[in-house]
């Protein structure tokens, strides 16, 4: 199936790289460039991306903080990734627009659903930030609301392995991949592939979720070929 609208979800460790932490402008630039490749194919582009790489919310409660108060440093780090990638795409010749939950005009628009539809119609790649705004909600759920308001097509997870397996691949080698897999199916053998509101809300908007491998180049252009790339979750 041709997709024309998609929301690509990336976590913030992805753009470590090879580092322990922060921002490989290596990998920056080849994101940008994959995201380039599809955008001149006229597909819309909408992304979702954690701060992982630089804050965890969760991690600093379990270190005695407040969890409110880490989830919106947590959604501050989103933005620094969103201003960060955003540079990327638009050195790479992409017009954007980083839209965040949290107000910050200096930086960002607001998110307003209308108006990422329309820049998503005149061909530029929108940013999402600040995940949803509110706390105790992680990005996984942001990608799956904000897929639903601008009414995208499919939920692009890109990680570091190439779909789901039936055990993590890189601590049981016996692990079979799935190709594809039904909603239920996830939650029946327990795979762990979004957190449960996301899922469940991607499933209850019968709304597509394609895992596949983001740091293999070219395969972002694959998939939206056509090619069998990934595993898609889905009831059809």
């Amino acid at each position: 199936m041709q997709y024309k609208r998609i929301l690509l979800k990336l976590s913030g460790e992805s753009l470590m790289g090879k580092n322990q932490y922060g921002i490989d402008p290596t990998r920056l630039s080849e994101y940008a460039q994959e995201i380039k490749a599809i955008v001149d194919k006229g597909i819309e582009v909408a992304i979702v991306i954690g701060g992982g790489n630089i804050f965890r919310g969760v991690a600093g409660a379990s270190n005695g903080m407040d969890r409110v108060q880490g989830d919106y440093m947590g959604m501050l780090a989103t933005c620094i990734n969103g201003l960060a990638l955003q540079s990327a795409i638009e050195s790479a010749g992409v017009s954007t627009r980083l839209q965040t939950a949290i107000k910050m005009e200096q930086v960002a628009e607001p998110f307003i659903k209308r108006k990422a539809v329309r820049h998503l119609e005149k061909g530029r790649v929108v940013i999402f930030g600040a995940g949803t705004g509110n706390p105790y909600f992680t990005t996984d759920t942001a990608a799956v609301l904000r897929a639903i308001e601008v009414s995208a097509d499919v939920i692009l997870k890109g990680t570091r392995v190439d779909g789901i397996y039936s055990a993590d691949p890189e601590k049981e080698p016996t692990a079979t991949k799935f190709d594809t897999i039904s909603y239920q199916n996830v939650l029946d053998k327990g795979l762990k592939i979004m957190d449960l509101t996301a899922f469940t809300l991607s499933q209850e908007n019968n709304l597509p979720i394609i895992v596949f491998d983001m740091d293999t180049e070219g395969n972002l252009q694959k998939l939206l070929s056509g090619e069998k790339i990934g595993t898609v979750v889905s009831d059809q």
